[in-house]
């Protein structure tokens, strides 16, 4: 279910998806609610395009470091592409 910061507090996140449009946000949400999933979403800035380079906005998925594995086995499940390990940060 999707949560504000203020309900996780100092507990360690892991982004595991970045949504470039709001149907696949939409989407998203749903897949991880129904799978009874706690998730934080953030709105934040990524760099796109390959030959002109130019800062978007996207929806950041964030969720709890021990459901970091059970979140890519339902959003894989679901034919999401989870952000690759190097790209996983805490927020």
């Amino acid at each position: 279910m999707k949560q504000t910061a203020e309900f996780f507090g100092e507990r360690p996140m892991v982004l595991v998806y970045i949504a470039k449009k709001l149907k696949d946000a939409l989407a998203l949400e749903d897949v991880l609610t129904n799978a009874g999933l706690d998730y934080a979403v953030e709105v934040d800035t990524y760099t796109g395009g390959l030959i002109f380079r130019s800062e978007r906005t996207g929806a950041f998925f964030y969720v709890e470091e021990p459901q970091h594995e059970r979140t890519i086995a339902v959003m894989e499940q679901a034919a999401y592409k989870p952000v690759a390990n190097e790209l996983r940060s805490e927020s």
